[in-house]
């Protein structure tokens, strides 16, 4: 088995308001990770930025053409995103960062990449930033591997992040090649992900979604995460299978009020790591989203880390 972390300490350069949650020192965070297990004989590779091309094949041209109008300036898309003079530059390394950890974990079997990388992605709508995400990133790793590489044509993401993946789910909602499962919380920011969100077209059962109320014990959250995996598998194959992972569901997270440990996240990994051994040779990419306690992030990022790299 072999994993590869795609990361560079650039991520730092996108700014945010002071006090904003999404801020540059989760980037700190990862830079000390990544260092600690690069420092143990793990290929840490920095990322390049994603095409045009690329980013295309989920966003629409004139967003893109608007996002490229940030370049050099602080701007406020939404009431939670923002951009500061470098964000452009550093949101194509972040979606390129995924599209590499996608190239690596293609190289040869049993192989798993995580794209250590801020800003996040699954808010990020077709058209439009929101929730502190500027570009999807793993809608741009999913399309990217079934384009690139022949053998992807089933991509199965998981989206364990507390808040649910509304630009995620929108991006494939109509698509039956892409499975897309959220476990999050409910109600909750951005008001999203019920059960009755199936899909459409051809794409309708293509989509699970598992809301959880705030406090929901983590045996049954657990459990439920376990039932959903099988359910998913019992009807479809991934080639491909990305984590869209946010550890903002950890009890000590700041932005959720779910209780989760880092053990929850490990044994997790481990559910999908499983699964991929038996649909897809192992194949998994996983893709930072959320986590906001600077306090907690590092070791829970840091067991994640190790749970993708032992058998």
């Amino acid at each position: 088995m072999s994993l590869t972390l795609i990361h560079t300490e650039r991520f730092a350069e996108h700014q945010t308001p002071p006090g904003h949650p999404e801020r540059p020192e989760r980037a700190e965070v990862m830079d000390v990770v990544a260092g600690r297990w690069k420092s143990r004989g793990v290929e840490v590779v920095p990322p390049s930025a994603a095409t045009r091309e690329q980013l295309l094949r989920v966003h629409d041209g004139d967003y893109l053409r608007r996002i490229s109008e940030t370049v050099g300036r602080a701007v406020k898309l939404d009431p939670d995103t923002y951009t500061s003079p470098e964000s452009h530059e550093i949101a194509l390394l972040a979606a390129g960062a995924a599209v590499q950890a996608v190239n690596h974990a293609m190289s040869g079997p049993q192989r798993r990449a995580l794209a250590f990388v801020r800003p996040p992605g699954h808010h990020a709508e077709r058209d439009r930033a929101m929730g502190f995400c500027l570009f999807n990133n793993v809608g741009v790793a999913a399309r990217y591997a079934q384009s690139r590489h022949k053998e992807i044509e089933r991509v199965a993401i998981i989206d364990w992040d507390v808040h649910h993946g509304n630009g995620t789910q929108g991006i494939f909602y109509e698509d039956q090649s892409v499975f897309y499962f959220s476990m999050h919380q409910y109600p909750w920011y951005p008001g999203t992900g019920t059960r009755s969100e199936t899909g459409h077209g051809r794409g309708r059962g293509y989509t699970l979604n598992l809301p959880l109320r705030a406090m929901t014990p983590t045996g049954e959250q657990r459990r439920s995460f376990d039932t959903a995996i099988s359910e998913i598998a019992s009807q479809f194959t991934p080639d491909l299978i990305i984590i869209s992972a946010g550890f903002d569901a950890h009890k000590e997270d700041p932005l959720g009020q779910l209780l989760l440990t880092d053990e929850d996240f490990v044994q997790m990994t481990k559910v999908l790591k499983q699964w991929a051994a038996e649909a897809c040779g192992g194949r998994i990419v996983s893709c930072m989203e959320g986590g906001y306690n600077l306090e907690t992030l590092g070791e829970t990022v840091r067991t994640h880390v190790n749970a993708l790299r032992n058998e």
